[in-house]
């Protein structure tokens, strides 16, 4: 049977494991890899940094739209960036998969590549997971990593007088996934790539550690929740900077695209998610770590908790929430 017409439903379980496990990384901080009934990663700093994400087919990813290495690359960054969130270095990823049986093979170990190509240039081991078939793709990343001896740069630290900083792209992912729906891959294609396999800046995490952020999380939803959600946890008011002047190098990425869908730029920048950006919130007198851009300033809990230039951000330009608020 040719190798590219072969589903997952014609190979046994052990089977289609041999051809994933070739695509993984191990990672140095790996000291027993998958194959027996749990990996074993060195934790050296006595704590260990955890997160998960899901991605299910139709609500997150869809296969006419994305490759497997893109979903693979895809469900590894947004884990990735949540660890470095947190000012910690990423080290392992335990993977779970659902897998209705007439997927093509190829797509899965393309998966698992996509996932060894994110991971492997950050020395993150692909430990281990769960396979299982079902009626819809699953995937269920949850990602360690290590704190260095750092404290955990939290959400709750934001105090008035900080800078607030973004590093990473904005508005990108949002735009590429709105070229997709109107059929018009043809007008940007690095938009496009931005929403299908997003390119998070990991280092910058433990950067922004080293370099005394107050507060810190992993832009997903769109830079208006998730500033809210820093606000909210911090007790603050995050005053965010004219778009158009703050994120200037991502106004003029975006300005083609959203004159070719006629939609205003603003709203990707603020409401456009899974760039996987972080906002950190930094000292007034601290040197931003390379990387982040000062993007507005924290102040005094008003009645909203996140403002732009100055004033109340216009209404339906929140963001994404599964379940809204």
């Amino acid at each position: 049977m040719a190798a590219e017409s072969t589903l997952v439903r014609d190979l046994a379980e052990q089977d289609l494991l041999d051809r994933i496990f070739p695509h993984l990384p191990v990672g140095s901080r790996t000291l027993v890899p998958p194959g027996d009934d749990a990996a074993v990663v060195a934790a050296p700093d006595g704590r260990v940094v955890v997160t998960c994400d899901v991605l299910v087919e139709g609500v997150h990813f869809r296969r006419d739209w994305s490759t497997g290495a893109d979903v693979g690359r895809r469900a590894a960054m947004q884990n990735l960036a949540d660890v470095a969130a947190m000012g910690a270095r990423p080290t392992a990823l335990v993977v779970g998969l659902v897998v209705p049986g007439a997927t093509p093979v190829t797509w899965v170990e393309g998966l698992a590549a996509g996932l060894g190509d994110a991971c492997r240039p950050l020395d993150v081991g692909v430990v281990g997971g769960d396979l299982s078939s079902g009626p819809v793709l699953v995937v269920a990343v949850t990602a360690h990593g290590d704190l260095e001896g750092r404290t955990a740069v939290r959400r709750t630290g934001a105090r008035p007088g900080d800078v607030v900083a973004l590093a990473g792209r904005c508005g990108w992912s949002g735009a590429g996934l709105a070229l997709l729906a109107a059929g018009r891959t043809d007008v940007a294609a690095d938009l496009v790539a931005a929403y299908r396999s997003p390119e998070p800046v990991v280092a910058a995490g433990p950067a922004a550690a080293r370099a005394g952020a107050t507060a810190m999380l992993d832009v997903s939803d769109g830079l208006l929740r998730d500033a809210r959600r820093l606000a909210r946890a911090s007790g603050v008011t995050l005053d965010l900077g004219a778009p158009r002047t703050v994120l200037a190098d991502d106004v003029l990425r975006l300005t083609p695209a959203a004159d070719v869908l006629d939609v205003p730029v603003e709203d990707w920048l603020l409401a456009g998610g899974e760039d996987h950006g972080l906002l950190a919130t930094f000292p007034a007198d601290a040197p931003l770590p390379d990387g982040f851009r000062p993007v507005g300033v924290v102040r005094d809990r008003a009645d909203e908790l996140v403002l732009v230039d100055g004033l109340p951000p216009r209404p339906g330009s929140v963001g994404w929430d599964h379940f809204g608020d």
